[in-house]
C-alpha cells in the first residue's frame, strides 16, 4: 500500500491529544468519586470488569479517528479485479452460399447485421479484428480497440467464392498473433494437437458461416491447433437445416446449414454453438456469446474503504456508550 497524500498523516498527531484529554477527564472522575465516597454517597467498589468496559467506546473512537487519519492521506493498493479484455476476432462466411435467403433478406446481410451488433456491444478493453473467408481467408481489419474500424470493416466485405472454414480459424489465429504463423504441415497431418504456435488465452474467434466447407484446410484440424493456442472458437450457423437453392454464375446450387461441423469446431475449442433461423434470432444469440473474463492489477485508490471503515467504527461506538451510560460521551 502506498499513500497519494502521506502529509495528511500529520493529522493522527490529534489523536494523543485526544487521548490526553480523556485521561485527564477520567482522573477528574475519578476524584469526584473518592469525594462522594467520603462523604458516603457512592461507592467506589466498582468491579474491574466494568472499569475495563467503560472504556471500550472511547478506544473504539480512537480506532476511529487513526483509520479516517489514514483515508485523508489517500491510500492506493494494488487489487486485482475481473474484466472483460482481450481480443476477439470476427470471422465472416463471403462465400456465395451466404447469398440464400433462407433467412430473410439473406444469410450474408443477417451475419453482417448481427457482426456488426456484436461488435458495437463490446466494451473497449476489448480488441475487435475482422476476417473474411471463402475460398481463402483475409485479415480485412487487424485487432483493434477503435470498434467503429471494425464495424466499418464488416460493412465493406462483400460475396464471392466457396467456403474455407478451415482457413478462417487459421488466419483469424495470424490475427490474433499479428503475424503470419508458421504450421509445419507434416505435424499438422500427424500430431495437430502437438503443435505449437503460442498460448493466447484471452482471445476468440466468433465465426458466422453456414459451414459448408469445400476447400482446406481441414476445419477440425484447424479447431484442435486453436484449442492448443487456448483460443475458443464460438460459431454461429446461418441458415436453415431444409435449405434453398442459390443462383451461383447461371447454375441453381442447393445450399444448407451444417451445424454439427460448425458445433464440432465450437466443442473442439470449449467454445459455444448457436443457429438461428431468422436475422432476429441471429441478433439475440449473439448477444448470449461468453466472452472470457481476465483479472488486471490495477493500482486504485481505496479511500472511500477507509472512510467506510472509520464511520463504522465512530457508529459501534457511538452504539457502545449510549447501552453503558444512555448518552454519546
Amino acid at each position: 500500500m502506498s499513500l497519494r497524500a502521506p502529509w495528511m498523516l500529520l493529522t493522527v498527531v490529534a489523536v494523543p491529544a485526544v487521548v490526553a484529554a480523556y485521561m485527564a477527564a477520567g482522573r477528574r472522575r475519578q476524584r469526584r468519586a473518592a469525594a462522594l465516597a467520603d462523604d458516603g454517597l457512592a461507592s467506589t467498589n466498582v468491579p474491574a470488569r466494568a472499569r475495563r468496559a467503560r472504556h471500550l467506546p472511547f478506544g473504539l473512537f480512537v480506532a476511529a479517528l487513526v483509520v479516517l487519519a489514514v483515508g485523508l492521506a489517500r491510500p492506493t493498493a494494488t487489487i486485482r479485479t475481473p474484466r472483460r479484455e482481450g481480443t476477439v476476432v470476427v470471422a465472416v462466411d463471403v462465400s456465395n452460399s451466404m447469398a440464400a435467403t433462407d433467412i430473410k433478406p439473406s444469410r450474408f446481410a443477417a451475419a453482417k447485421a448481427a457482426a456488426e451488433a456484436f461488435v458495437r456491444r463490446q466494451v473497449s478493453a476489448v480488441r475487435v479484428g475482422v476476417v473474411a473467408f471463402g475460398n481463402g481467408a483475409v485479415v480485412v481489419q487487424t485487432p483493434t480497440s477503435a470498434h467503429a474500424d471494425a464495424v466499418a470493416a464488416i460493412d465493406r466485405v462483400s460475396l464471392g467464392g466457396g467456403t474455407s472454414v478451415g482457413q478462417a480459424i487459421l488466419t483469424s489465429l495470424d490475427a490474433i498473433a499479428g503475424k503470419q504463423l508458421t504450421i509445419d504441415e507434416r505435424q499438422l497431418a500427424s500430431d495437430a494437437a502437438g503443435l505449437n504456435i503460442g498460448y493466447y488465452g484471452s482471445a476468440s474467434i466468433v465465426l458466422f458461416s453456414d459451414g459448408e466447407n469445400v476447400s482446406g484446410p481441414d476445419p477440425v484440424t484447424m479447431a484442435q491447433v486453436a484449442s492448443v493456442a487456448g483460443v475458443r472458437v464460438h460459431a454461429i450457423g446461418v441458415g436453415t437445416a431444409a435449405g434453398t437453392v442459390v443462383q451461383i454464375n447461371g447454375f441453381s446450387v442447393a445450399t444448407a446449414l451444417d451445424a454439427a461441423l460448425l458445433q464440432q469446431v465450437a466443442t473442439l475449442t470449449n467454445g459455444s454453438y448457436h443457429s438461428a433461423n431468422d436475422a432476429s434470432a441471429l441478433a439475440a444469440v449473439s448477444r448470449s456469446i461468453d466472452l472470457r473474463f481476465t483479472f488486471v492489477s490495477q493500482h486504485t485508490e481505496i479511500t472511500a474503504l477507509f472512510s467506510a471503515a472509520g464511520a463504522v467504527l465512530l457508529l459501534v461506538a457511538a452504539s457502545a456508550s449510549v447501552l453503558r451510560s444512555g448518552r454519546v460521551v
